[in-house]
């Protein structure tokens, strides 16, 4: 019945979506039908729900561009921006529904406080760089650079956040786990040549890298299409393993005279392995 409905708004030339409405304290899905336009995304149709139907509708948004990452939403389900999720994708008389990120919590509507990622974020060591050379300039390889470029493009998001399952279904793990965003500024510097800084206890001890087993679903919902997992995450674990649990490379530092690492005592748990 109600896909009926659905699918004769969208012939009279409207279309219908259900957007979730409260707060933390409580909520549902409800029903709205607006004019539809050619070109639509479901962004255009939360502007057009409060204009004319939810005036108090809570949404964030910035640049409706896809490059600020101030719209992600749950869009059937799926983390996903807002504005660049066009209508025409979506099957006739296919129910559409937009509730906000699961992960974080509720502000009101579809807005969520993300503030936990910003505070995960001071406890990344800033760029630290290496001395000059003896002509008093520092030089990198372009293949260097091309490397951590990817990195960059990181809009902030939080897709990837939202739909990792060590934080989204584990609250209780959000104080021993930074999540796949803050891997990518990690990796970014701690493989760009020219940073001097030392991040890897860090990493492995209090970011919580080794709760990530690489399922890729960060990187599936990435706008950016960074490679978050190949490319972060995965050279981050090798890297970690290096430092201090390779018996070969620690035995080979102590003969060179280079920086005695300890052996690793074992990863840190999931506050979620002890409930």
């Amino acid at each position: 019945m109600k896909q009926d409905l659905m699918a004769d708004a969208k012939s009279e030339g409207n279309v219908t979506i259900r957007v979730w409405r409260g707060t933390k304290e409580g909520g549902r899905f409800e029903p709205y039908t607006v004019p539809a336009d050619e070109g639509m995304v479901v962004l255009d149709v939360i502007h057009k729900i409060q204009a004319l139907r939810a005036p108090d509708l809570a949404v964030r948004w910035n640049c409706k561009a896809g490059k600020c990452g101030s719209c992600s939403a749950e869009i059937n389900g799926h983390p996903r921006l807002m504005c660049m999720t066009r209508m025409n994708t979506f099957a006739p008389g296919e129910e559409i529904t937009v509730s906000p990120m699961k992960t974080f919590p509720l502000i009101k509507d579809l807005v969520t406080d993300v503030s936990f990622n910003f505070e995960k974020a001071k406890e990344v060591p800033a760029f630290k760089p290496k001395p000059k050379e003896a002509d008093g300039t520092r030089r990198m390889y372009q293949e260097d650079v091309d490397r951590v470029q990817e990195f960059h493009k990181c809009i902030e998001c939080f897709l990837c956040q939202n739909t990792c399952h060590v934080i989204r279904d584990h609250e209780e793990n959000k104080k021993a786990f930074a999540g796949p965003r803050m891997f990518v500024r990690y990796a970014a510097l701690e493989m760009h040549p020219l940073d001097a800084n030392d991040r890897l206890e860090l990493i492995r001890a209090k970011a919580g890298l080794g709760f990530c087993n690489i399922t890729k679903c960060c990187t599936e919902v990435c706008p950016e299409d960074i490679h978050i997992t190949d490319n972060a995450i995965i050279p981050l674990k090798e890297r970690v393993v290096t430092e201090f649990y390779d018996p070969l490379a620690w035995v080979k530092r102590r003969v060179l005279g280079q920086r005695p690492t300890q052996p690793g005592k074992g990863e840190p748990e999931p506050p979620s392995a002890k409930v």
